[in-house]
């Protein structure tokens, strides 16, 4: 039983692996296929860490897998955000498809600065609406 879900372990990661490729290969645009490359990149890593970790089943290996999990926790998510970001800010093209892109109104070409949401709602309260109807 514990060869079988070892197996699928394995199998399932390599899979999540090989939809990564795909996805890396097939979609349209940087910050997709960021986005595709880190969640089944990530999954499939964290999938054959534990069919290692049940494999082999001594303290060290285990607790070395269980890092190695935690570390790609942590670190492929803010990887992939840096990557996509510093992609939006040297001008990579989005998708046709696109249909909202919420840094836009935030950033600054020319000083490559992002203002918060928190500035942006501020400066909207500061100015003046004009609320007449006419």
């Amino acid at each position: 039983m514990i060869d079988f879900i070892k197996g699928t372990l394995i199998l399932g990661g390599a899979l999540f692996m090989l939809l990564a490729s795909v996805g890396l290969l097939r979609l349209p645009d940087l910050l997709t296929r960021m986005h595709a490359t880190t969640k089944a990149a990530a999954l499939g890593v964290i999938l054959i860490m534990l069919a290692a970790a049940m494999h082999f089943a001594e303290v060290g290996i285990v607790a070395r897998s269980f890092a190695i999990i935690l570390f790609i926790l942590m670190t492929a998510p803010v990887a992939a955000h840096v990557i996509g970001r510093a992609g939006y800010f040297v001008g990579s093209k989005l998708w046709s498809g696109t249909i909202k892109d919420e840094l836009r109104p935030n950033y600054d070409p020319l000083t490559h600065e992002l203002k918060s949401g928190l500035e942006t709602q501020e400066n909207a309260k500061r100015q003046p609406r004009d609320t007449d109807p006419d």
